[in-house]
């Protein structure tokens, strides 16, 4: 399956995984604004964007570039809606990376998340849902995922997936910048 002409949907007793929508706006804009989650996130070689939205217009205009980038075959931007209280409660991006890097050819995973959804539970099941079909859905033997040292549910939610720490940086294609605090996990794993 290419999931930039179909994109793929999935879901448990719990949560939903779906294309953002225009319509998710108010819902992100909570998980944006919230300055305890801006620190997990990744905004490594994304042209100085920390992901601190606080506008609604500001919100839009985000979702309005990660459409136009899956229409462009760059990335995949799912929301994640918690089905108990029918909100999207943060975001996945997914991407085969191309670079002159140990990141080669890796399925590069982002995960935005409200601070209130910061578990090591919620994190596991909402990454057991994309991790299992990433390989093959974008064409990759590895998977990465950015894990500063402070964010332990992350790490343990990680692990418990095969996830593990890297000592490898990943190298910006802009600039030659390295970043470091990435997990990786083989299909094989």
């Amino acid at each position: 399956m290419n999931p930039y002409e179909t994109c793929p949907v999935y879901e448990n007793e719990n949560y939903l995984l779906r294309l953002v929508e225009p319509s998710d706006a108010a819902d992100l804009l909570m998980v944006y604004s919230d300055e305890k989650a801006v620190p997990c996130f990744n905004g490594d070689n994304c042209h100085g964007d920390n992901f601190h939205y606080t506008s609604m217009e500001r919100m839009e205009s985000a979702i309005r570039f990660w459409l136009l980038a899956y229409e462009q075959k760059a990335f995949v931007r799912w929301a994640i809606t918690d089905k108990k209280v029918s909100r999207a409660v943060g975001t996945i991006e997914l991407f085969n990376r191309q670079a002159a890097d140990y990141y080669n050819n890796c399925g590069l995973l982002r995960l935005d998340l409200r601070s209130d959804y910061e578990q090591s539970e919620h994190i596991r099941e909402i990454l057991s849902l994309i991790v299992p079909p990433a390989f093959d859905l974008f064409d990759c033997q590895m998977l990465a995922t950015k894990i500063r040292p402070f964010a332990v549910c992350r790490k343990e939610a990680a692990e418990a997936l095969g996830f593990r720490a890297c000592a490898e940086k990943l190298v910006g294609g802009d600039d030659g910048r390295e970043y470091g605090d990435y997990y990786v996990t083989c299909c094989c794993t």
